[in-house]
């Protein structure tokens, strides 16, 4: 009976010695929040430290009068007679330039009876963009939509099919940028990834055309192309056959951006195992089922970063058309800061082009940056 009643004490006495572990600790100030993430980022080594305080030097030198500039000292006023008269004095920016002159800046010298046919095509593109940013149909009718949109686009500004045509001469600003851009997006992908697939043919033939035509269009600065299609194609045209200069530009820009599309496209062809092609041979698939089913998706989306890019600079490219004689959104930003009305707000109106030109094409980075992590997964 002892021994029972000393082993009974001996697991009481254990049971009160069991360990109980203490409650996690929460983490260190330094690690988390506001100040973990500056010291992440900002002051994670001696360098960024320093680059850190240069940065934050630079800001407070140069943003404050910017700010004062642009916002607080500016003139908001919708009358352009209070600013022509000096009512409204000129201590900051004068936005009342970009309102005065904001129809000529979007739509060039666009009719102002015929407004309404531009505004509807402008908002039929922005619902396209929306619908693609949001997805909210499948690929293929996306596709689809974006090859079919630039003709009824095309006729409601032209004109046609009832409606007054309007001379392309007249057309210009943000408008003209756009649609040069658009079309030239929509038809170089497609072309440029024809042609990365023709440099890779088993043809001899048609593998040197490809060569030939990419090698010598990434040869020359997209200016002599331009040169080219306005002043030299019409020399070889038959007699009485014209082209207007509008079309022979979209087409040189077309060219232009479908040869360096070809080169990237070529790059994430290069990227795909052969192993993939030939087990896909094995299965008794054709070639061109193997090309269009298995090796292109993934050469497309190896290249998803690049192909934005190209986008991007084709959008900034259009500007050159200043060249050739079209006003295009630079363009009209240039004549309209050389109004004698308005001489000496060239600041306001090329920092207005210049925030116009970054919102589109930020927009653009970041709609590839969706498209890129929607491929990871």
């Amino acid at each position: 009976m002892a021994s029972l009643s000393d082993t009974r004490k001996s697991l009481e006495n254990e049971e009160l010695h069991i360990f109980i572990p203490a409650p996690d600790l929460p983490a260190p100030m330094e690690s988390v929040g506001i100040i973990g993430w500056l010291r992440e980022n900002l002051f994670s080594s001696k360098i960024n430290s320093l680059l850190t305080v240069v940065g934050i030097l630079f800001l407070w030198k140069t943003l404050p009068p910017m700010i004062c500039w642009a916002i607080i000292d500016a003139s908001w006023s919708l009358s352009p007679d209070l600013v022509n008269t000096g009512v409204v004095a000129k201590t900051g920016a004068c936005w009342t330039f970009v309102f005065v002159k904001f129809r000529v800046l979007m739509l060039g010298l666009y009719p102002e009876q015929f407004l309404w046919r531009p505004v509807l095509a402008f908002f039929i593109f922005a619902l396209v963009c929306g619908a693609t940013a949001f997805r909210l149909f499948s690929t293929k009718k996306l596709i689809g939509l974006w090859f079919f949109l630039p003709l009824p686009l095309f006729f409601l500004i032209n004109g046609g099919l009832g409606l007054e045509t309007v001379a392309q001469s007249l057309w210009g600003g943000l408008m003209l940028s756009t649609g040069l851009a658009a079309v030239g997006i929509i038809l170089s992908i497609p072309l440029g990834i024809l042609l990365a697939l023709g440099r890779r043919s088993n043809l001899l033939l048609i593998r040197v055309l490809c060569i030939g035509f990419i090698e010598c269009i990434r040869g020359v600065p997209l200016i002599t192309i331009l040169f080219m299609a306005s002043v030299m194609l019409p020399m070889f045209l038959p007699r009485g056959m014209d082209i207007n200069n509008l079309l022979r530009v979209q087409i040189g820009i077309i060219f232009f951006s479908s040869a360096y599309i070809a080169e990237v496209v070529r790059g994430g062809l290069q990227a795909i195992p052969q192993g993939q092609i030939e087990a896909a041979g094995s299965l008794g698939l054709k070639s061109w089922t193997v090309t269009l089913l298995v090796v292109l998706p993934q050469a497309l989306r190896h290249v998803i970063p690049s192909l934005i890019g190209r986008c991007v600079a084709l959008f900034k490219d259009t500007s050159l058309v200043i060249i050739v004689g079209l006003l295009d959104f630079l363009g009209m930003i240039k004549a309209s800061a050389q109004d004698p009305e308005w001489l000496g707000y060239d600041a306001e109106a090329y920092v207005f082009c210049a925030l116009v030109y970054w919102i589109i094409c930020f927009s653009m980075s970041q709609y590839g940056k969706s498209v890129e992590r929607r491929n990871q997964w």
